[in-house]
């Protein structure tokens, strides 16, 4: 799993005040939450570029007054208006505590509809998970090696390696192989030949 690492500088004053003064001057107000106590930071947009504006999940190593903390990304706040990010909260991880993240679903395999003329759709990109962090995973797979024309893969035949929670329901449909109008009307043609 990769780790991006983030070079945070403490944050004194907290106050709307402060907040201001640290944006105005270019970094990002942050806060890293569920340890034992909450640590509030700031740090630049290059650091956290590679974590925000990708669709891998990654962890983050936020170094803050020479302290390293592993922690994931919890939510950006960016501003209407011009999208630049505001703040930032992190979540710490701790060993063997639960923690509930969204992880990608990458689609594996050559459907034997897609050959035939159907159009592969992923109706769902992520899917929220529970697991420790020694258990965390970047991404889990869908395999679509049997989805025919007009045929579904759902939440639950995603697979999910050994300590890894699915949270969401199982028949959410995550990929379809959707039958283009063309071949429809062509099959219809052919029954109607048949007959």
């Amino acid at each position: 799993m990769e780790v991006i690492q983030i070079s945070g500088t403490p944050r004194t004053a907290l106050g709307k005040k402060g907040t201001k003064a640290d944006r105005n001057s270019g970094v990002i107000p942050c806060v890293l939450y569920g340890g034992k106590e909450n640590v509030h930071f700031t740090t630049t947009v290059k650091d956290v570029r590679p974590l925000i504006y990708t669709p891998q999940f990654r962890l983050a190593e936020a170094t803050i007054d020479g302290k390293t903390h592993r922690a994931i990304l919890k939510s950006v706040q960016y501003h209407p208006a011009s999208e630049a990010i505001l703040h930032i909260d992190f979540l710490e991880l701790t060993p063997n505590v639960p923690v509930s993240v969204d992880v990608p679903i990458t689609l594996i395999g050559q459907s034997p509809g897609v050959k035939l003329g159907g159009k592969l759709i992923q109706s769902m990109r992520r899917v929220k998970v529970k697991c420790t962090p020694e258990s965390m995973v970047d991404h889990l797979d869908l395999s679509v090696a049997n989805l025919d024309l007009g045929q579904t893969n759902r939440v639950k035949n995603i697979i999910v390696p050994a300590g890894v929670e699915v949270m969401m329901s199982p028949s959410i449909p995550v990929a379809l192989v959707e039958i283009p109008r063309a071949l429809r009307s062509a099959q219809a043609e052919e029954k109607k030949g048949k007959k």
